[in-house]
């Protein structure tokens, strides 16, 4: 089924902020339903700094099934990031698309603004969105079935250390480290699998088995309510 079709109930609204995030949570039932008439959507979530990205890229690189959507974003390009990392945009441009209702999702974060687009996958394909965990919410809220992966960093001072080096200015750092209690707590809420990416390829094997397991369903004979 084209994505296209999975996505056209979902409410497009201009930016709704992380509230109710309980209210959509997954249930098995869901999935059974899911995995007859839709693609299964990914929403990998986590604090700035915990490698999101690089999870991102090794998990479609290691399975054809999986389409990454490129997100938008107002923040300036870090020194050796790739251009097709983000589509790199000012803020009339962002706004303008808020407006039209382009974005599935979006949010400012640390001062700057993302978006998700809604996605045009190819037929076939499940959809890896690779997001901040505000815009997980608003995913979850229109799509309860949606898998929610939150990844962590082994340690505060490791998350740090990442976001200084991948060249983040001192006070974005602290503005990201500042948020992240709030995230996990919306993470929980969520009831987002949690994933510690400590050793890059570890951690990659255990989100690709999390999707294998989601694609797969719940075990035959499982309802997912009581009678």
């Amino acid at each position: 089924m084209p994505i296209a079709v999975a996505f056209a109930g979902w409410e497009r609204s201009s930016g709704l902020r992380c509230s109710n995030a309980a209210a959509a949570r997954p249930t098995t039932r869901n999935r059974t339903l899911r995995r007859l008439n839709q693609p299964l959507i990914i929403v990998l979530s986590g604090p700035g700094g915990v490698g999101k990205g690089v999870l991102a890229s090794a998990l479609v690189a290691g399975d054809p099934q999986l389409w990454l959507s490129r997100s938008w974003t107002t923040r300036a390009r870090r020194p050796g990031e790739a251009e097709t990392a983000y589509v790199f945009v000012d803020e009339a441009a962002f706004n303008q698309r808020v407006a039209g209702g382009g974005f599935v999702e979006w949010a400012e974060i640390a001062g700057h603004l993302y978006g998700t687009p809604w996605p045009d996958a190819p037929e076939g394909s499940d959809v890896l969105l690779e997001i901040d965990v505000q815009g997980a919410v608003q995913v979850r809220n229109r799509h309860p079935d949606a898998l929610c992966i939150f990844v962590e960093a082994p340690s505060a001072a490791e998350q740090e250390s990442r976001l200084r080096g991948r060249g983040d200015s001192e006070v974005h750092i602290a503005e990201r480290l500042a948020l992240s209690a709030a995230e996990r707590s919306l993470a929980r809420e969520l009831d987002a699998v949690r994933v510690v990416n400590d050793k890059l390829d570890e951690a990659v094997a255990e989100i690709a088995s999390i999707i294998e397991d989601a694609r797969r369903g719940p075990p035959e004979g499982d309802g997912g309510e009581g009678g």
